[in-house]
């Protein structure tokens, strides 16, 4: 692995017009691509194997035309104070308003609160229905541009007006602010950690490149394979991070060999061989665990994992190719690593005439950490393991759901409707539950639907049973059932498993098969799908990475250790999420205005991508340590050593990401600022406690028993030689080598 690097990085270094040249063409073919693509069609969100996906599937089926998927719009109209919403000129606003949604596109249908009992007992609260031929999230932006204006025009003529629904529910997108922020402080962080701005701005052009291709191509399928918006949202922001990772290592590791004295091609290659080695393995374990959201069988899911998956390849190609090229163009404007230190110190010896021998350099921060650790493993690792413990210990108060529009902030018009509903008719009204009665198989199929509305009356919980609506062929009937809590209860979830429990023996009985579906129902079930596939995802992802990294490290102990020390940042970080978002803790400091269950997709999520993040920096850290074991130094020594060369770019790496991510917390969606906070705290757990503590904790208490591997899985193992331990015997072969070369030499 490492020779065949090498000779692909000096390549490059040398070939670096034609290099250029094609990343610049892919680029372009992307860009064409995504501009001149047909715009992406109506998706769905879909979990198959689910009973409310089975009852959506069911309702297209037998009410054809009836959009059972589209998107819904509320109009919340409250009366002044003193009059009530049953008076002429209050009834006649809403009917000037219903008319005027009745007109718009995109629109299938929309009630009249008088005619449909939508007034609430005291006559002060009304609101009107809309529905739409197309999901919420794929409305077209005049369609949701004539719903606010319909508001407008309502409260412009005396109402308190408020909209609700997934019709304002515009496709989450991360924003520019987010994306510039974390770019602005990634610079930063480069410019700090390489001493140059040129240095520093190829990680940053590099990952630009990467991502643009990643995003660009996504855009330019988004049509063919049924791609959403959001599909690009995790791509966007793994592709970022890890792209300025990848060139990072490389950048930093081509710096260092200058410094050893090597000619720049020269340096470049075995920067590509040996940092470049530990980039391959770092991003197949971040493909591991994207692309194995597949398992959860959630198409939105993975397609987000696949495309993300695609984003971290490209990555890594240019890692292994552009940035060798660009080190070519950019010549002596990156010097060697220490090069000022060395300079300075050359300046003080020769001013202070010293006779007595050339003290030590001063020892790096990394260095002194490393000594620190090698001394007091033990107490390290007693207090990061605590410590990260105690973080955690929220996780067991964790309560999951997806968020509503009572978990919006009280600014939104979301919100203010959801309230207003709440107030009028009840929280159930904000999530009502539709139950699709399938009695093509009943001998009555009135009758059965009879006993199945009967039977719904009579659970707990239960506030309201329309009648039922039949198909024309009159076999099948939906009926909307309004709980008494809001949405986002635990009694409301009961009240779901009540009402299936009550049809299990209304289909014994009457042959008819009872489904619940809705919004509501829809999060239950898709809440309940994640968590029952986290813990088959969690052992598909750790089990490959396992396997990959005894091959990486050829050490049975240090991959445990690393999966251990990964599932102790992952509690952390969701036990902080939970602190934060559930809690409250230091939520006005995060712009939290309102608190509730965590994203159902939060832990599967965070598994996945801080799993994939989290062994970049076991594998950037220890091969390195590794590497100084192999070529004959002391566990201790190669500790030490390890962290001298690598932990200030493995704390600058970690810094981009945890900027890159934290960037998406002053996102007003509640589902990005969520993401943005968890990875980022998850980085820093990991980076700083797990990879920077505990870890060189656990090798000083193991020394040798670390790399023991089995003699017969030595042997069986293939040898990928991640650090650079073929590369010795080019040493000799350059040795002999023509000098007359047109390379050019570093100067010491």
């Amino acid at each position: 692995m490492a020779t065949f690097l090498y000779k692909l990085g000096r390549l490059a270094f040398r070939r670096r017009h034609f290099v250029a040249l094609i990343w610049i063409a892919l680029l372009t073919l992307a860009g064409v691509g995504a501009a001149s693509a047909p715009a992406p069609g109506t998706t769905s969100f879909s979990i198959p194997g689910t009973e409310a996906q089975k009852a959506f599937d069911l309702l297209e089926q037998r009410f054809p035309g009836g959009s059972a998927d589209g998107g819904t719009g509320r109009i919340v109209f409250k009366a002044p104070e003193g009059e009530k919403m049953t008076d002429a000129d209050n009834k006649a606003i809403v009917a000037k308003t219903t008319k005027e949604l009745s007109d718009g596109s995109e629109v299938v249908s929309v009630t009249d609160p008088f005619t449909t009992n939508a007034v609430s007992e005291d006559g002060t609260v009304a609101y009107t229905s809309v529905k739409y031929d197309a999901p919420g999230m794929e409305l077209a932006d005049t369609t949701r541009d004539a719903l606010v204006a319909a508001g407008d025009d309502a409260r412009a003529a005396g109402l308190t007006v408020d909209i609700g629904g997934d019709a304002l529910q515009a496709a989450a997108e991360p924003g520019a602010v987010g994306e510039i922020v974390g770019l602005a402080l990634a610079a930063v962080v480069l410019v700090i950690t390489l001493g140059s701005l040129i240095a520093a701005g190829l990680p940053l052009l590099t990952a630009i490149v990467g991502v643009g291709i990643g995003v660009s191509t996504i855009t330019a399928l988004a049509n063919a394979l049924d791609l959403g918006d959001t599909t690009s949202t995790l791509a966007l922001m793994i592709g970022l991070a890890v792209g300025i990772d990848y060139a990072l290592f490389i950048v930093s590791r081509y710096r260092g060999e200058l410094a050893d004295g090597r000619d720049r091609e020269e340096a470049a290659g075995r920067a590509t061989g040996t940092a470049g080695s530990a980039v391959v393995f770092a991003g197949l374990t971040v493909v591991i665990a994207l692309a194995g959201l597949a398992v959860v069988n959630v198409p939105m899911l993975t397609k987000m994992g696949l495309a993300a998956a695609g984003t971290v390849v490209v990555a890594v190609l240019i890692a292994l190719t552009m940035i060798p090229a660009l080190l070519g163009y950019a010549g002596r404007t990156i010097r060697p690593a220490g090069e000022k230190r060395k300079s300075r110190q050359k300046k003080s010896e020769k001013s202070e005439n010293a006779e007595k021998p050339q003290a030590a350099a001063k020892a790096g921060l990394g260095t002194r950490w490393a000594h620190f650790v090698i001394r007091r493993p033990a107490a390290v690792l007693l207090l990061g393991v605590v410590g990260l413990g105690a973080i955690a210990v929220p996780v067991t108060q964790l309560e999951l759901g997806l968020p509503d529009e009572g978990s919006q902030p009280m600014s939104t018009t979301q919100r203010r409707a959801y309230d207003l509903l709440s107030e009028g008719f009840g929280p159930g009204f904000n999530g009502p539950l539709m139950i699709v009665v399938d009695a093509e198989k009943s001998d009555d199929p009135k009758a059965a639907v009879t006993t199945v509305t009967d039977g719904i009356k009579g659970l707990k919980d239960v506030v309201t049973v329309t009648p039922a609506a039949f198909n024309k062929a009159g076999d099948t009937a939906t009926i909307t059932v309004i709980p008494n809590s809001k949405p986002s209860s635990t009694q409301t979830e009961d009240l779901v498993h009540a009402i299936r429990d009550e049809g299990a023996g209304i289909k014994a009985d009457t042959g008819a098969e009872v489904l619940v579906t809705g919004t509501t129902a829809m999060n239950i079930d898709f809440s309940q799908k994640l968590n029952d596939a986290l813990i088959p995802y969690l052992g598909l992802v750790v089990g490959l990475a396992f396997l990959l990294l005894i091959v990486v490290f050829r050490s049975i102990l240090v991959p445990l250790k690393a999966a251990l020390g990964f599932l102790l940042s992952v509690l952390a970080a969701l036990g902080a999420v939970v602190a934060v978002f559930q809690w409250g803790w230091l939520g006005g400091l995060l712009g939290v205005e309102e608190t509730g269950p965590i994203m159902s997709m939060m832990p599967i999520f965070m598994v996945g991508v801080v799993f994939g993040l989290a062994m970049d920096y076991e594998v950037f850290l220890v091969t390195r340590i590794r590497e100084a074991y192999v070529h004959g130094e002391t566990p201790a020594q190669a500790i030490v050593t390890g962290f001298r060369h690598s932990s200030r770019v493995v704390a600058a790496a970690a810094v981009i990401m945890m900027a890159v991510f934290g960037g998406f917390i002053s996102s007003s969606e509640q589902m990005i600022k969520m993401i943005g906070f968890g990875l980022a705290i998850a980085v820093f757990f990991d980076a700083f406690v797990v990879r920077m503590a505990i870890v060189p904790a656990v090798l000083a208490l193991l020394g040798k028993k670390a790399w023991w591997l089995p003699k017969w899985l030595d042997r069986a193992l293939p040898n990928v030689d991640v650090e650079g331990e073929g590369l010795k015997a080019l040493d000799s072969r350059n040795s002999d080598s023509d000098p007359d070369n047109d390379r050019e030499l570093v100067r010491a």
